[in-house]
């Protein structure tokens, strides 16, 4: 029996929690999964899978009001063009569900605010509780330090058709969504505890972004959530699914250490890894394969040669008749285009062992 490499078991064991954290999640509601998916989607701008998830947080019950304010509370986060589009999708969405005869709830609006309510006073109240006892005191933008207490967390959050904890909810899903926002997405996920949100929840929001809008989305949140509460972290590099599909699961799986995937696309295919997954060893007999690295990092290896590392860009024309293989890195997700050329007639594909654990395990 061949020893298993402890950052290959790493990353095996990673990959398993994640799907296994998938099957159990049980503390977010129907409806706060929802709106994990909306506040992602409006963040990200994909409007089509937006639309989806509207539909879907209506039959788990949301009303349009809280649809209408989630969208509304994260002009603060994402900028008011995502908002306004978002919220001109939810407009589609509605009157398509009338027109199909679907029952669509309208909710309750927000409370009034009293005559007399002071948004400042109110608002440094809220962000003094979000960041656990201390107010943040904006010093070089005293303008923007305004903004924040009197109008995010004094009129926006005054709001009462969202509670404190599905406004962080929102907020730390939207943030997700957003390459480069990992400074305010682990104080979101931090503030998020002071305001209702439970551990289990904040647990669970990887999962369901894993599930419902993307990996990369779901590897920021979950190394936020990490960050925050002081757990090891084993990180992974992403990639981008809605540039590159991921396709369906791959059907000579038999033949790969790991898990991958296809996407026919035409006269290529893309062939995604998770990380740690490569296939056997093998030859393509009287035909030319061509590799396109087009996200992540992973390897090419022919018999007898050092192992050559694939990153966007690298393409490799693998003669005929050699014996090799190709993956992912163990911390990195993989993804390459294929397609053969110069094909003669009897081509084909004879697979072989796979690639020893111990030996891929030492790849850097």
């Amino acid at each position: 029996m061949r020893r298993i490499h402890r950052g290959v078991l790493a990353a095996v064991l990673l990959s398993a929690s994640m799907h296994l954290s998938a099957q159990l999640t049980m503390e977010l509601t129907d409806r706060q999964q929802a709106l994990v998916a909306i506040a992602a989607y409006e963040a990200k701008g994909d409007i089509e899978a937006l639309k989806n998830e509207v539909n879907n947080g209506f039959e788990a019950g949301l009303s349009v009001s809280q649809i209408k304010e989630a969208l509304s509370h994260l002009y603060a986060y994402t900028g008011f063009p995502r908002s306004l589009n978002a919220l001109g999708a939810l407009q589609q969405v509605i009157r398509q569900r009338q027109e199909a005869g679907l029952t669509t709830e309208e909710g309750r609006e927000a409370d009034p605010l009293p005559a007399d309510y002071d948004a400042l006073r109110r608002g440094t109240e809220v962000q003094t509780q979000l960041c656990g006892g201390q107010p943040f005191n904006y010093t070089f933008a005293p303008q923007t330090d305004y903004y924040l207490k009197a109008h995010l967390f004094g009129d926006i959050f005054a709001r009462n058709n969202l509670t404190f904890a599905e406004r962080e909810i929102v907020t730390v899903s939207a943030i997700s969504a957003l390459e480069g926002c990992e400074p305010q997405l682990k104080a979101h996920v931090s503030g998020a505890r002071n305001l209702g949100v439970t551990d289990a929840q904040l647990h669970e929001l990887p999962a369901v972004l894993r599930k419902r809008v993307g990996e990369a989305e779901a590897t920021r949140c979950q190394k936020a959530v990490a960050s925050v509460f002081g757990e090891e972290y084993q990180a992974v590099d992403t990639v981008d699914f809605s540039v590159w599909p991921r396709g369906v699961e791959n059907p000579y799986g038999k033949y790969f250490t790991g898990q991958s995937y296809l996407a026919e696309m035409g006269a290529v295919t893309n062939v995604t890894f998770e990380p740690g997954c490569r296939n056997n060893w093998h030859v393509h007999h009287k035909q030319v394969q061509v590799l396109i690295c087009v996200a992540g990092r992973g390897w090419y290896q022919e018999w007898g040669k050092p192992a050559q590392q694939m990153t966007p860009g690298t393409v490799i024309a693998i003669p005929a008749e050699v014996k090799h293989w190709h993956g992912a890195a163990r911390d990195s997700w993989f993804q390459h285009l294929t397609y053969h050329k110069d094909v003669q007639e009897g081509a084909s594909n004879e697979w072989l062992e796979p690639v020893d654990d111990e030996w891929y395990g030492k790849l850097d």
